[in-house]
Protein backbone atom coordinates (compact mmCIF):
# COMPACT_ATOMS: atom_id res chain seq x y z
CA UNK A 1 0.00 0.00 0.00
CA UNK A 2 1.33 3.40 -0.98
CA UNK A 3 1.57 5.98 1.77
CA UNK A 4 -0.24 9.27 1.44
CA UNK A 5 3.06 11.20 1.39
CA UNK A 6 4.34 9.04 -1.48
CA UNK A 7 1.16 9.66 -3.47
CA UNK A 8 1.57 13.40 -2.97
CA UNK A 9 5.19 13.19 -4.15
CA UNK A 10 4.11 11.26 -7.25
CA UNK A 11 1.37 13.79 -8.04
CA UNK A 12 3.76 16.70 -7.56
CA UNK A 13 6.34 15.06 -9.82
CA UNK A 14 3.73 14.35 -12.53
CA UNK A 15 2.43 17.90 -12.30
CA UNK A 16 5.97 19.29 -12.54
CA UNK A 17 6.70 17.24 -15.70
CA UNK A 18 3.39 18.27 -17.22
CA UNK A 19 4.13 21.93 -16.58
CA UNK A 20 7.64 21.60 -18.04
CA UNK A 21 6.26 19.88 -21.16
CA UNK A 22 3.58 22.57 -21.51
CA UNK A 23 6.17 25.33 -21.16
CA UNK A 24 8.45 23.74 -23.76
CA UNK A 25 5.51 23.38 -26.16
CA UNK A 26 4.50 26.99 -25.61
CA UNK A 27 8.07 28.19 -26.04
CA UNK A 28 8.49 26.24 -29.28
CA UNK A 29 5.27 27.60 -30.77
CA UNK A 30 6.04 31.13 -29.63
CA UNK A 31 9.55 31.10 -31.07
CA UNK A 32 8.39 29.66 -34.39
CA UNK A 33 5.85 32.48 -34.64
CA UNK A 34 8.31 35.18 -33.58
CA UNK A 35 11.09 34.03 -35.89
CA UNK A 36 8.74 34.21 -38.85
CA UNK A 37 8.74 30.53 -39.76
CA UNK A 38 5.06 30.65 -40.70
CA UNK A 39 5.58 33.71 -42.91
CA UNK A 40 8.61 32.03 -44.51
CA UNK A 41 6.54 28.95 -45.30
CA UNK A 42 3.77 31.09 -46.82
CA UNK A 43 6.33 33.05 -48.85
CA UNK A 44 7.82 29.77 -50.12
CA UNK A 45 4.39 28.64 -51.27
CA UNK A 46 3.94 31.99 -53.04
CA UNK A 47 7.22 31.56 -54.88
CA UNK A 48 6.02 28.21 -56.14
CA UNK A 49 2.89 29.93 -57.35
CA UNK A 50 4.98 32.53 -59.22
CA UNK A 51 6.95 29.74 -60.88
CA UNK A 52 3.72 28.08 -61.92
CA UNK A 53 2.46 31.36 -63.39
CA UNK A 54 5.68 31.78 -65.36
CA UNK A 55 5.38 28.23 -66.70
CA UNK A 56 1.77 28.89 -67.67
CA UNK A 57 2.73 32.09 -69.51
CA UNK A 58 5.53 30.27 -71.34
CA UNK A 59 3.16 27.52 -72.44
CA UNK A 60 0.59 30.05 -73.65
CA UNK A 61 3.27 31.97 -75.56
CA UNK A 62 4.49 28.72 -77.14
CA UNK A 63 0.94 27.92 -78.26
CA UNK A 64 0.67 24.73 -76.25
CA UNK A 65 -2.69 23.37 -75.19
CA UNK A 66 -3.06 24.55 -71.61
CA UNK A 67 -5.25 23.31 -68.82
CA UNK A 68 -5.29 25.43 -65.68
CA UNK A 69 -5.51 22.28 -63.54
CA UNK A 70 -1.95 21.41 -64.62
CA UNK A 71 -0.63 24.57 -62.95
CA UNK A 72 -2.61 24.65 -59.73
CA UNK A 73 -1.29 23.40 -56.42
CA UNK A 74 -1.90 19.73 -55.87
CA UNK A 75 -4.95 19.10 -53.71
CA UNK A 76 -4.41 18.25 -50.08
CA UNK A 77 -3.50 14.65 -49.51
CA UNK A 78 -5.74 12.49 -47.44
CA UNK A 79 -3.76 11.29 -44.45
CA UNK A 80 -6.73 9.58 -42.90
CA UNK A 81 -6.16 6.22 -41.30
CA UNK A 82 -7.56 4.30 -38.37
CA UNK A 83 -5.38 6.09 -35.82
CA UNK A 84 -6.31 9.56 -37.06
CA UNK A 85 -9.98 8.55 -37.16
CA UNK A 86 -9.68 7.30 -33.58
CA UNK A 87 -8.00 10.54 -32.52
CA UNK A 88 -10.71 12.57 -34.23
CA UNK A 89 -13.51 10.61 -32.58
CA UNK A 90 -11.88 10.91 -29.16
CA UNK A 91 -11.36 14.65 -29.56
CA UNK A 92 -14.94 15.06 -30.78
CA UNK A 93 -16.27 13.25 -27.72
CA UNK A 94 -14.06 15.29 -25.41
CA UNK A 95 -15.23 18.48 -27.12
CA UNK A 96 -18.88 17.56 -26.82
CA UNK A 97 -18.40 16.57 -23.16
CA UNK A 98 -16.72 19.89 -22.38
CA UNK A 99 -19.48 21.77 -24.20
CA UNK A 100 -22.09 19.84 -22.23
CA UNK A 101 -20.29 20.61 -18.95
CA UNK A 102 -19.95 24.30 -19.74
CA UNK A 103 -23.61 24.51 -20.77
CA UNK A 104 -24.67 22.86 -17.50
CA UNK A 105 -22.37 25.13 -15.48
CA UNK A 106 -23.76 28.27 -17.05
CA UNK A 107 -27.30 26.88 -16.68
CA UNK A 108 -26.73 26.44 -12.95
CA UNK A 109 -25.20 29.90 -12.67
CA UNK A 110 -28.18 31.32 -14.54
CA UNK A 111 -30.58 29.65 -12.12
CA UNK A 112 -28.62 31.00 -9.14
CA UNK A 113 -28.73 34.53 -10.54
CA UNK A 114 -32.45 34.28 -11.34
CA UNK A 115 -33.36 33.21 -7.79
Amino acid sequence: MIKKEDKIKIYKRCFKYFMIASFITFLTLYLSQETGYYEYDMRRKTSFTKEQIEQFEEDVAAGKKVDIEDYLEQPDRNYGNKMSDLGYSISSKIGSSVKYGVDKLFGMLNKMVDE
